[in-house]
Order: structure tokens, then sequence, then C-alpha cells
């Protein structure tokens, strides 16, 4: 196989996640959230998977016809934004005012920061909050908090999209990557399992979801505090 078929298959790959993301989307209609979130832990999964793929494959040099860049965010803004926040406002979760309001801000401040020309940092880390809603949404999904809880994180998470903070990628970041890696992976995997047990309150995916999510939030700002020790 030669690299341009390689790279090409790397395309179609990528693509797959507008299709999970249409699945979860038919499940989010039926409210059966539970299916729709394991639809969105593929997608997830596709998505972890493609970025290093493509970079192995060189898909700029060897399959320049589609835009691997503009094909991931069309994708990461459906299966991170889009899906959630309908999620969130169909549940219940947050009554009346609270579910336009959690809506309205997200979808509009995640456009926002989709298009914005400073996302990633030097290391390869985000500056601001990456619109990783999907995550968010699940435990909240997993713990059911009560909703000023919910919209004070919408509210603060919003904002900090335009703070310069940083926010890691557990595969491209390279500080701390052997732990952020596997608490990406754990995160994945508590998050396929509280969905596949319908979100069940005794759950033990639900304490892992929250610490491997503590973690995910803070790693990058808690980078920015600690200095690089100097070989």
């Amino acid at each position: 196989m030669t690299k341009a078929s390689k790279a090409l298959l790397v395309h179609l790959f990528t693509a797959t996640g507008a299709v999970f993301a249409m699945l979860a989307l038919l499940e989010a209609a039926q409210e059966d959230w539970a299916a729709m979130f394991l639809w969105l832990v593929v997608a997830f999964f596709v998505d972890g998977l493609d970025g290093p793929m493509a970079r192995k494959w060189d898909v700029k040099a060897n399959a320049p016809r589609f835009d691997g860049v503009t094909l991931d965010l069309i994708i990461d803004y459906l299966t991170y934004v889009f899906i959630p926040a309908f999620a969130l406002f169909e549940s219940g979760l947050l009554p009346g005012w609270t579910g336009w309001f959690a809506i309205i801000v997200i979808t509009f401040a995640s456009a926002l920061y989709f298009c914005d020309s400073r996302m990633k940092t030097d290391d390869n880390s985000f500056q601001g909050f990456p619109g990783c809603w999907y995550m968010l949404v699940l435990v909240l999904f997993a713990v059911q908090p009560n909703f000023w809880v919910i919209m004070t994180l919408v509210t603060v998470l919003s904002v900090a999209m335009f703070l310069p903070l940083k926010f890691i990628h557990p595969v491209r970041t390279a500080r701390w990557r052997a732990v952020s890696l596997p608490v990406a992976l754990v995160w994945t995997g508590m998050a396929g399992w509280a969905a596949w047990v319908d979100f069940d309150p005794e759950s033990w995916a639900h304490w892992g979801l929250i610490v491997t999510s503590v973690y995910l939030i803070f790693a990058g700002i808690a980078q920015q505090v600690i200095p690089v020790r100097k070989a």
C-alpha cells in the first residue's frame, strides 16, 4: 500500500466520527442518553487515534486534497459541543431558563473558540478550556449534581475558554504524558462503563470519572505554576 493510500485511509477513519455523531444524535432524539454517550465514547476513541496516525503517515504531504484539521474540527464541534449541549438541555438537568442559558453559552463560545488562531500553545497544549463539553456533560449525567453546580461549571469553563490558562492534550503534550495518557485512557474506560450501566448511581465508575476529570482539567494549569526542572 502506498503512502498516499495510507494517508487517505486516515482521512476516511477520521470521517467515521461524523457517522458516530449522527448515531449519537439519533439516540439523543429518543432520549436514550446511555446509548448516545456510548457512541460519543466511540467517537472520542477515534479522535484519540487519528491524530497520531495522521502525523505518522504525513497526511498533509501524502493526501493534501482533504484538510484533516478542518475535518477534525467539524467532527469535534458535533461530538464535543453540539450533541452534549442538546443532551444537557433535553435531559432536564437544567430546568427552565437555565437550560437555555447553558446551550446558548456553550454553542456560541465554542464556535468562537474553535476558530481561535491562538488555540494551541508551543507545547501542543490548549490555551483556554478546549470545549470538551462532552466530557463534562457525561460526568454530570453520572453524578447528577444540583443545577446551580452545573450552571457554575458551565459559566466558569465558558469564560476559561478565553483565558491564558493551559489545558493539556493527553497525547500531544509531552510533559507528564506518562501520566496524562493513562489517565485519559482510564477516563475513556470509566465513561464507557458508566454509560453501559445506564449511569447507575451505585457504579464505581463515577468516582473514577471525577478523579480523572479533575486531573485532566487542572494538569495544564499546574504545569504553568510548577516550573520545568532543568536537566
